[in-house]
C-alpha cells in the first residue's frame, strides 16, 4: 500500500489522549487515515519501501487541523457595511436583513467558496456554516458544490427565518419562510447531502436560526424531525442562543424563560445540540447543557465586535461543557482566521483579571478536540492511529514567532501574531503548500468576490 510520511516536524501536537508533543515527529498517511504516529527515528522499517511520498516538515508545528463550529459564509459579501460597523447585534441585523434579500445563488457560491479558502489558509480543515436566509432560488446545495471545490470537511446547516416582523419577529418578512416549507427542504437536504459514515466530507446541521425569528413550533418540530432520522444518521441540531442582553429580555418577553431555560424547553438540549455564543448564560443553564452535554460555539472576536460581552468559557469547561471555536458571520468579525479565534480565546478569558485563566494549549485544545466534540465527530480533532488525515504545519521560522519559537514553540503558535498555515492536508489530499493553495487562484477569486459584493450592494439600493 503507498503511503505519505510527514517527517521531522520540530514538533508534532498530537491532541491524542496523552496529549503528546513530539519532538523530530513524524506521522504516517494511508489514504485518508493516519495509520502511525511517532518520532522520525522510531519509523518502523516495514514502512520504508511502502512510503511513495516524503512531507519534509523541518522547522514547523504540526498539528490537527483546527475545526471551526460556527460562521455564515455569505457575510464576506457584506464586510465592514458603514452603516453596521458601530452597531449592536440587532441593529446591525436590521441594516443588513435588506441587502441579503438580495442574495443570489452565485452569491452564495462564491461566497463559500471564498470563507472556506481563507478558513483553509488558517489552519481550518473543517467547518460548519450557519446560512439562514434563501431568497432568490439560493439552496444549500450552492454551499455543498462550492465547498467540494475548495476541498474542506463541510457541515452545512440549513438555517432558517420564520419570524418576521409582522409576527413580532426581528427580521422582515420577505427574508422569512413557511414553516412546512422550511421543514420540507430540510429533509431533502439531509435525504440528499448527509453522510454519517466515518471520515465523511458532507454532513447536514438543521439550524433555526434564533429564538427572535423562528418560532418555538419551528425548533420543537426541526428537533423531531432531525431525532427522527435516528442514531445511524446522527443528524444533529445548531442555533444561536444567548448571544446579547437584548435577546435575554426577548425571550423573557415572549416566551417567560431566559434563553438558556428556553432551549431546554422546546428539547434543544443533548449531545446532538450546539449553541452558538452562549455570552449571557448563567451558572444553572452552564450545569444543564455540562449534564446534557449540550454544545457551545464560543466566538470571541464577533462578540467583542458588536459588543456583546464575554462569554463564560472557563466556568463552560470546568463545568463540562463540550465548546469548540467559531469565526462566526464574516460581516460581525471581518475575518474568517481561526488561529486569530484561538489567539483571542486565549486573551479574553484573562481580560477579567486572571491570567491563568486560558492557557495557550487549553485554547488550541478548545479550536480540535473540542470542535470535533461540538460536531460530533469522533475521527478528527487529534493526530493518532485511525484519525483522519486532516494536518496542518506552520512555518516556525516566520520572523513573528523568532525568539518565541526557541522557548515554547507551542505556545508561541497562540501568543505571537497569527500567522497563515504552511501546510495543510485534508482527507489525506494536499490543499495547500508553501503557504499556497493548490486549486485556487487568490486574486481571481478575490476579484469575482468583490465584483459579487458591489452588485449584490447595487441590487439593495446602496451602491
Amino acid at each position: 500500500m503507498p503511503l505519505t510520511l510527514l517527517h521531522n516536524a520540530t514538533t508534532l501536537v498530537t491532541m491524542d489522549a496523552q496529549r503528546r508533543e513530539i519532538a523530530d515527529g513524524a506521522l504516517l498517511i494511508d489514504g485518508k487515515e493516519i495509520l502511525w504516529v511517532g518520532r522520525s527515528a522510531d519509523l518502523p522499517i516495514h514502512f520504508s519501501d511502502e512510503v511513495t511520498q516524503r512531507i519534509d516538515a523541518r522547522g514547523k508545528l504540526v498539528l490537527p487541523g483546527f475545526v471551526n463550529t460556527h460562521h455564515h459564509f455569505y457575510q464576506t459579501l457584506t464586510r465592514v457595511i458603514p452603516d453596521a460597523q458601530d452597531a449592536v447585534l440587532f441593529d446591525w441585523l436590521k441594516t443588513l436583513y435588506p441587502i441579503w434579500a438580495e442574495l443570489t445563488p452565485a452569491d452564495v457560491q462564491i461566497s463559500t467558496q471564498l470563507a472556506l479558502t481563507e478558513l483553509l489558509l488558517s489552519g481550518c480543515t473543517t467547518s460548519s456554516d450557519h446560512h439562514y436566509l434563501w431568497p432568490n432560488g439560493t439552496r444549500l446545495d450552492d454551499q455543498f458544490e462550492a465547498a467540494e471545490r475548495v476541498g474542506v470537511r463541510f457541515h452545512g446547516a440549513r438555517g432558517s427565518m420564520s419570524l418576521g416582523e409582522s409576527a413580532g419577529g426581528l427580521p422582515p418578512d420577505r427574508v422569512t419562510e413557511p414553516e412546512e416549507a422550511i421543514l420540507a427542504d430540510c429533509r431533502r437536504v439531509v435525504e440528499s447531502f448527509h453522510n454519517p459514515r466515518r471520515f465523511s466530507m458532507r454532513r447536514v446541521v438543521l439550524a433555526p436560526c434564533s429564538p427572535f425569528s423562528v418560532t418555538p413550533d419551528l425548533m420543537r418540530e426541526s428537533a423531531a424531525l432531525a431525532r427522527a432520522f435516528g442514531p445511524r444518521m446522527n443528524v444533529h441540531l445548531h442555533t444561536h442562543l444567548a448571544e446579547t442582553q437584548d435577546e435575554e429580555a426577548f425571550c423573557l418577553e415572549k416566551f417567560g424563560h431566559r434563553p438558556g431555560d428556553y432551549a431546554q424547553e422546546l428539547g434543544w438540549t443533548g449531545n446532538d445540540v450546539w449553541h452558538a455564543h452562549c455570552v449571557h448564560i448563567n451558572q444553572a443553564e452552564i450545569d444543564s447543557f455540562a449534564q446534557t452535554h449540550t454544545g457551545v460555539a464560543h466566538c470571541p472576536t464577533s462578540n467583542m465586535r458588536l459588543g456583546s460581552g464575554i462569554a463564560p468559557v472557563r466556568a463552560m469547561r470546568d463545568a463540562g461543557v463540550p465548546v469548540g471555536l467559531g469565526v462566526d458571520g464574516s460581516a460581525s468579525n471581518d475575518g474568517s482566521h481561526l488561529l486569530a479565534e484561538v489567539r483571542q480565546t486565549l486573551l479574553l478569558q484573562r481580560v477579567l483579571g486572571n491570567p491563568k485563566a486560558m492557557t495557550a494549549r487549553e485554547a488550541l485544545e478548545i479550536a480540535t478536540l473540542g470542535g470535533a466534540a461540538v460536531l460530533g465527530r469522533d475521527d478528527i480533532g487529534s493526530l493518532a492511529p485511525g484519525m483522519a488525515a486532516d494536518i496542518i504545519a506552520f512555518d516556525l521560522n516566520a520572523i513573528t514567532y523568532a525568539g518565541g519559537a526557541v522557548h515554547d514553540p507551542v505556545a508561541a503558535l497562540v501568543f505571537c501574531h497569527p500567522q497563515p498555515v504552511d501546510l495543510a492536508i485534508v482527507n489525506g489530499r494536499v490543499l495547500v503548500e508553501n503557504g499556497v493553495p493548490h486549486s485556487v487562484d487568490l486574486p481571481t477569486l478575490a476579484d469575482n468576490h468583490n465584483r459579487a459584493a458591489r452588485a449584490l450592494l447595487v441590487r439593495a439600493g446602496k451602491m
